[in-house]
């Protein structure tokens, strides 16, 4: 990546939600309601429309020799399943619905139209819409740092513009931290509710009431078999809380919520 490159990635990466220069006219944005209705409206229209709930804009296309690898996350956040087009567009889907202050994610949620310079007209879909607990919405879009090309850039850039114009962050992500990644997906394996046993979930908020290593712990509320399972789910609900950023083993420590 060039100079010119780095900067702007900074840019898109470190001033989300704000807008570059004069503000830019003419933007539309298309949408698919829940119940599979169409709409194109200018963006000063939809700031407040939920596309955390809207149907993806085009499909998750699959075919012979393709060499990206489509699929449906099933999100404990939304209940239900969000698409994805790539393994790095799941990796940032699974990150979002393991983040506690997001409630609610979607996939594909909108086409934004607008003009170049040239007068030509673009579009772009971005990859994912997430909301969060206190109304803020992010717009993301997943291209590793190597596969960013002029023509993208434009795009990403007018695409931080039109969100920075809604009061709407936006971000620019290519691969996430491979350890982080690598746990958030263990605890994913635990994310349905249904591993949410009592009175062992109570029996592990208690035995971590203090930090202790992971399967101390787990020791202190029963059999390791039968106690791993619900541990995971707490950890990855929250209620129990650990440092994603290093390797997960027996003697990580895990602490309750509460305590922080």
């Amino acid at each position: 990546m060039g100079d010119g490159s780095a900067c702007r990635a900074r840019a898109l990466e470190l001033l989300p939600g704000e807008v570059a220069g004069p503000p830019l006219e003419g933007f539309e944005v298309a949408y698919v309601d829940p119940g599979g209705t169409e709409f194109r409206r200018p963006l000063a229209d939809v700031w407040a429309v939920r596309f955390e709930d809207a149907a993806p804009v085009r499909t998750f296309a699959s075919y012979k020799g393709q060499r990206n690898f489509p699929g449906l996350w099933w999100s404990s956040t939304v209940g239900g399943h969000v698409g994805y087009e790539s393994w790095l567009e799941r990796d940032h889907v699974m990150l979002l619905d393991f983040d506690p202050s997001v409630v609610g994610i979607s996939s594909q949620p909108f086409w934004l139209f607008w003009r170049s310079e040239a007068g030509r007209g673009v579009s772009h879909a971005p990859d994912l819409f997430a909301r969060r607990d206190d109304g803020t919405a992010v717009v993301i879009d997943c291209r590793p740092a190597e596969r960013r090309k002029p023509r993208d850039w434009a795009k990403f850039e007018a695409t931080w513009a039109a969100c920075g114009q809604v009061g709407w962050e936006f971000r620019l992500v290519g691969a996430p931290d491979a350890i982080t990644v690598r746990n958030v997906r263990w605890l994913s394996g635990y994310r349905h509710p249904r591993h949410r046993v009592d009175p062992l979930a109570v029996l592990l908020l208690e035995a971590f009431a203090e930090p202790l290593p992971l399967l101390d712990g787990a020791e202190l509320a029963g059999d390791p078999v039968a106690v791993l399972p619900v541990l995971f789910h707490l950890l990855w609900t929250h209620e129990l809380v650990m440092d994603v950023s290093v390797p997960l083993h027996a003697e990580s420590v895990v602490s309750s919520a509460r305590e922080l």
